[in-house]
């Protein structure tokens, strides 16, 4: 049993931790399986050349970190976020570093957003440990993504955060959600937007803090991708739930999404 004494005393080493890689390239994935295979504490237990893949790996092995590109045939990483993030923590490592996709991945419930060409392959393992403790990296483009947002969102509810290119970490354990959906098949884009449905009548704070709440994230998590307190984000579902009719998240996320509770939500085909 992990870290449990042997017959002769010594403590057993810890269970490595297990990881998924998803990317369509194969020179990238054989490139990062060797990196992360070569450390004691790491093993890659699968890799995956699309979302679907992935989300199939992901139950078949149920790792503790999957490394998610953007932009793959098919299903891309964006449309796969969230149905992975209710199974394990996910960390994007893409080259894409537009604004909007930082964004929407956080928003979806990524744990972290890393671009190639901005992180050494020690900082790449760091994260990947960090990932599954529940501390959040970005690098620069992805930091600035975020100041972005802030400065076009609630400037009166700004709290101190991470300049652009530093390294964003919070402490604590990353919540799961409890619920699943029902993820017989899959389709390239499963999420609606603010600008395609009601708003009830919500501010674009709110708005924003529900899509968060919505891909499954905590407080504490929606507080450090916003940069605000969690007293503001409390205070901020307080009336959330007001304009929703709502007195749980799955009910505030159910009328948000337009579906009953606990309904599933299908993945067409492809």
């Amino acid at each position: 049993m992990t870290g449990e004494p042997n017959p002769f005393g010594e403590a057993l080493p810890p269970d490595p931790l297990r990881v998924v890689v998803a990317d369509d390239n194969p020179v990238v994935r054989a490139g990062l399986t060797a990196l992360l295979d070569g450390r004691e504490d790491l093993t890659v237990v699968a890799e995956a050349a699309d979302g679907k893949e992935a989300y199939e790996a992901t139950r078949a092995h149920r790792p503790d970190v999957v490394l998610l590109d953007v932009r793959m045939p098919g299903v891309d990483g964006i449309a796969a976020l969230p149905h992975l993030v209710p199974l394990t923590a996910v960390l994007m490592l893409t080259y894409s570093g537009e604004k909007e996709i930082v964004q929407e991945a956080l928003r979806r419930g990524a744990n972290g957003y890393l671009v190639h060409g901005e992180f050494t392959a020690d900082e790449l393992v760091a994260a990947v440990r960090d990932t599954r403790r529940g501390r959040p990296h970005v690098t620069p483009t992805a930091a600035g993504a975020l100041l972005a947002q802030l400065r076009e969102g609630d400037h009166g509810e700004r709290a101190s955060g991470p300049p652009p290119g530093s390294r964003w970490c919070t402490e604590g354990p990353t919540e799961r959600p409890t619920s699943t959906e029902n993820l017989s098949q899959l389709q390239p884009d499963v999420a609606q937007s603010v600008s395609d449905r009601s708003t009830y009548g919500l501010s674009g704070r709110e708005a924003e803090i529900m899509d968060l709440i919505a891909s499954g994230m905590n407080n504490h998590q929606i507080a450090a991708t916003c940069f605000i307190s969690e007293k503001t984000v409390k205070n901020h579902i307080n009336r959330i739930f007001a304009k929703l009719h709502s007195t749980s998240r799955s009910e505030a996320t159910a009328t948000w999404l337009g579906r009953a509770p606990g309904a599933g939500r299908e993945w067409g085909d492809l």
